[in-house]
């Protein structure tokens, strides 16, 4: 497939990058949603702390009414709502307004999850779809091709993606098809990752450091993209911010690096991005 390849640089994404103002409120920073899963509770929460780190004004999670205990706990400035029926989610997002959704970390893949995504797509907001809300539509595709659109972000690793798309092409060329069938952006994750647009549009990520490969990093950056999305920045854009900021807090980081690492690293990135406007 022949394309224009960019280099992700944040000279490509920082005009429109969320600015604060001095009569801004949480409010106008955006709300962002994710919905958590259980018993595996570890991988929304730190998706949720990325959210809030990346600018969203006010972060909630939605998790089933068993694990309210265990999320409620442990998140402060997050709010916690517990999902007491198989309505609570659809009712919840009729009721607040939300700018953003994530699921998938820690969600299972199941029927359930399968569910919720398509609550969640039915709203018509920018979502992202990662890790189990993927996984739970092998075999079941053309029903969530059918409800994405150019709003929505699909995050997958490499054992991920082979679940829902063709394999072939070289790596740019696989992520472009996957975009153009499916119409959302697709962030196919790895040592370098590829952002890909529906419109042909595509950057290439070369600033991720080997130390991402630990546990729950990808759930980490998931939440930075939606910490994006829900402040309004283009769904392509906002991933491919993400996907650089992600591999800055990194390699500022070095050896021995967790995902609960990363969140915390955020402020610092955010500030030298700043300076640099």
């Amino acid at each position: 497939m022949s394309c224009l390849v960019s280099n992700n640089d944040p000279s490509l994404w920082r005009d429109a990058w969320p600015h604060l103002n001095d009569t801004a409120h949480k409010y106008d920073r955006g709300h962002a949603l994710i919905v958590g899963g259980y018993p595996m509770t570890g991988a929304a929460r730190l998706a949720a702390r990325a959210a809030a780190r990346a600018g969203a004004g006010l972060t909630t999670v939605a998790v089933p009414e068993v694990a309210f205990p265990i999320y409620a706990t442990s998140l402060t400035s997050i709010m916690v709502h517990p999902l007491v029926d198989d309505g609570a989610l659809r009712k919840l997002i009729t009721e607040q307004d939300f700018s953003a959704f994530l699921i998938g970390p820690g969600a299972g893949a199941g029927t359930g999850t399968r569910s919720h995504v398509m609550t969640l797509l039915a709203a018509n907001r920018p979502t992202l779809l990662d890790a189990d809300a993927l996984t739970t539509f092998a075999g079941h595709r053309s029903e969530l091709f059918a409800a994405l659109n150019a709003e929505c972000v699909l995050t997958p690793h490499e054992g991920e993606f082979v679940r829902l798309f063709e394999q072939r092409d070289d790596k740019v060329g696989r992520a472009l098809s996957a975009s153009a069938a499916c119409g959302a952006v697709i962030v196919l994750k790895g040592r370098e990752t590829v952002i890909a647009a529906p419109d042909g549009r595509v950057i290439v990520n070369r600033n991720a450091p080997p130390t991402l490969a630990t546990a729950g990093s990808g759930d980490v950056l998931s939440g930075i993209i939606c910490g994006l999305l829900a402040q309004c920045m283009e769904p392509f854009l906002a991933a491919a911010a993400g996907v650089w900021m992600h591999g800055a807090a990194a390699a500022a980081f070095g050896p021995g690096l967790i995902a609960e690492d990363l969140p915390d690293l955020l402020p610092a990135v955010l500030r030298a991005l700043r300076a640099e406007t």
